[in-house]
């Protein structure tokens, strides 16, 4: 090959890098607004297949394994014939998608492999029609491992390049998912917070009540709500409330 032939190859695979990284750019960016706003761990998954299936060219079927003390699960796939595929190696005990979530490994393989690496998981998927496999480890949950699969139905399958890009895709989408684990527990926290806050407020309130009625310190005041919220077999707080409410009905 040519000096000539040869830059213009490498342009052309520096170009094609770069239109595959501005499509995952692009999806990440989209992915971190929807995480941000929703809570629904089904819809993120199910938002995730469908942006790596925009990513990356070729994957025509994506899903995503989870790994549960119960075996592996498909959390979400794009079409009934992904959870097929995945259906096939949860059988079998083995394939890409559960050597990428055992092992943190990405994996690349094309049916020709399949009998040599997965026997089993190769002969049962021998006729499903798929040309090339990839699956990349994606930790969904902290302590749930799992992977992003995608299969191809074309004839060149994936390329190296499209392991490379949705390594990169699932890593970004990784740090997306800590970001909403974080801020979820920030707003659980204060929520939490406020509820605590909230209840020493009644209950305060119903303990300076019965200080003014009974004529007792605070610490009294405070055991003798106790007591009459484990006699009543309720909680502290809905006992105050309730305590409250008499008072306020009996003076009206």
């Amino acid at each position: 090959m040519g000096g000539g032939q040869r830059a213009s190859s490498d342009e052309h695979v520096t170009g094609r890098l770069v239109r595959r990284l501005h499509d995952v750019t692009g999806a990440v960016r989209g992915l971190s607004e929807m995480v941000d706003a929703e809570e629904d761990l089904e819809v993120i998954l199910d938002r995730i297949c469908r942006q790596a299936a925009d990513a990356i060219p070729g994957a025509d079927l994506v899903s995503v394994t989870l790994l549960s003390d119960d075996g592996p699960v498909t959390g979400a796939a794009t079409r009934r014939e992904a959870l097929e595929i995945d259906l096939a190696q949860y059988r079998a005990g083995e394939g890409p998608c559960l050597h990428a979530a055992r092992t943190g490994e990405v994996v690349h393989v094309v049916p020709a492999e399949l009998l040599d690496r997965w026997p089993a998981f190769g002969a049962e998927v021998a006729g499903f029609g798929v040309a090339g496999y990839l699956s990349s480890p994606l930790c969904v949950e902290e302590d749930t491992p799992g992977s992003l699969n995608l299969y191809s139905e074309r004839d060149d399958g994936f390329r190296e390049l499209d392991a490379a890009v949705l390594e990169l895709y699932t890593t970004a989408v990784e740090t997306a998912l800590r970001h909403a684990r974080g801020h979820l527990r920030a707003r659980e926290q204060v929520a939490q917070l406020r509820q605590a806050l909230t209840s020493r407020a009644v209950i305060d309130q119903a303990k300076g009540i019965v200080m003014a009625v009974h004529r007792v310190p605070a610490d009294q005041a405070f055991e003798m709500l106790v007591e009459r919220s484990q006699r009543d077999n309720v909680k502290l707080r809905d006992y105050a409330e309730r305590f409250i409410d008499d008072i306020v009905g009996g003076e009206g």
